[in-house]
């Protein structure tokens, strides 16, 4: 058993969010008294890197399994089973700190639940360190500055909130930051898909969820140049199909999602895949469509198929 008590972390194939959620609401409550560490699920990605070695940050751990170091655990940024740890049902949910629907979650003893419809975690923690009284570090700021940009798409994304926009600002001075030129090269740093295998892209920033009767895979790739991935289209589709075998999916969606011009192209593969023309009232050519203006999974691709597949 690990000599901490709790262990706090973010879902699955984590984004910047989740990664920086883990480390800075570790931080919140280290000071606070609690015996805790923050891991991850996953691989950090290319933008998440950037900023935790802009601020100088170390990486949490990767850990496969949670019960086997720990009986109680903090979830941020996530709260659905199937994005969790495996074997989140042998251990206590002590808390979970959200921005996202509440679905395919319960638990045996009170909790304290803390879910907000902003663009980002960190939104939210940052209120906790002001309802704490304790003092944010100029680390932890840009860590949290930074899960902001990317979870709102430097504020482009139509789930980022008035105080999303203000957390931000107030951070940045903490931080002592640009967020307008530091959230470009962040984004940007995270965008370049040319040197990724085709399994890395499509588990970059990919979630599992249940749509009516069915599992739904929705992946998300952002770019500057969506020939990174579309490029080899041959090859994505068939690992698409090899993780619906795997899995047993209905549908795999990927959006390809261009930083720049704030559309994505949209893959799909399954059985399913005619709920992505009912959903989003486009019809495929080839397993393929553009949605004009859609970059946010959780606002404009999740509740369409959810609805389209109930």
């Amino acid at each position: 058993m690990s000599n901490e008590n709790v262990l706090v972390f973010g879902h699955q194939n984590p984004d910047t969010d989740t990664i920086c959620s883990a480390i800075v609401y570790a931080d919140l409550k280290s000071k606070l008294g609690m015996a805790i560490e923050p891991v991850r699920l996953g691989e950090v990605n290319g933008e998440t890197q950037y900023a935790l070695d802009h601020f100088k940050i170390k990486a949490p751990r990767f850990v496969e399994s949670v019960s086997n170091e720990v009986n109680q655990v903090i979830l941020v940024d996530h709260n659905e089973r199937q994005q969790s740890a495996k074997d989140l049902d042998q251990v206590q949910v002590l808390e979970v700190i959200d921005h996202h629907r509440i679905a395919n979650f319960e638990t045996e003893a009170p909790l304290y639940y803390r879910a907000e419809p902003v663009g980002c975690t960190a939104t939210i923690l940052n209120k906790l360190y002001k309802e704490n009284s304790v003092k944010v570090t100029k680390e932890m700021a840009g860590l949290m500055v930074s899960a902001i940009i990317s979870d709102s798409l430097l504020f482009k994304s139509p789930t980022c909130t008035d105080e999303d926009v203000e957390a931000a600002k107030e951070l940045a001075v903490i931080a002592e930051m640009n967020v307008e030129e530091y959230g470009l090269e962040m984004l940007k740093a995270g965008a370049d898909m040319s040197e990724k295998s085709v399994k890395q892209l499509l588990t970059i920033d990919a979630k599992e969820f249940t749509m009516g009767s069915h599992k739904v895979e929705v992946a998300q790739v952002n770019v500057v140049d969506t020939e990174d991935v579309l490029g080899r289209k041959a090859e994505v589709e068939q690992e698409m199909a090899n993780t619906i075998a795997e899995k047993g999916l209905g549908l795999f969606v990927l959006a390809v999602t261009d930083i720049l011009e704030n559309d994505s192209v949209i893959l799909a593969v399954g059985a399913e895949k005619q709920a992505v023309e009912k959903a989003f009232d486009v019809k495929l050519d080839n397993n393929q469509a553009t949605l004009p203006g859609v970059v946010s999974r959780k606002k404009q691709i999740v509740p369409q198929l959810t609805s389209a597949l109930a």
